[in-house]
């Protein structure tokens, strides 16, 4: 159970980063509540599980159908399939109104890079799983 708060807790921040980063990711956040904090951390946190959910369930789906390409590009594919994921996470997210936008594909390219490699980062030093 831990090790599952661990992932989401990395998961928010990678993706926070990506959104500090990139003038092409926000939140919205709702227009209404007390602090700023809790404009942004709610949605930031169900946007780090709907993100989880995704990287589970859909991206293996899709990784499996495109192995030709991948081949083909000597997993370049990865990126491009990388960054539909984070677009696909953006139009959930407006599904049920959580205010998280990426604008455009090359924005959601270097965005998926930075929360590969932040993702990647904090992991190894939270640690292997027990």
């Amino acid at each position: 159970m831990t090790r599952i708060l661990a992932r989401w807790a990395i998961t928010a921040a990678a993706i926070a980063f990506a959104a500090w980063l990139f003038d092409g990711i926000w939140f919205r956040g709702p227009t209404h509540g007390t602090a700023e904090l809790q404009h942004k951390i709610i949605p930031l946190l169900i946007v780090a599980a709907l993100a989880t959910v995704v990287t589970a369930w859909v991206k293996p789906v899709l990784t499996v159908l495109s192995i030709p390409l991948i081949l083909l590009t000597l997993g370049i594919f990865l990126l491009i399939l990388n960054a539909l994921m984070l677009k696909f996470v953006a139009w959930l997210s407006g599904l049920v109104d959580l205010g998280f936008h990426v604008n455009g594909f090359w924005t959601a390219v270097w965005g998926s890079v930075v929360i590969s490699i932040v993702t990647w980062i904090l992991d190894a030093l939270v640690g292997p799983d027990e």
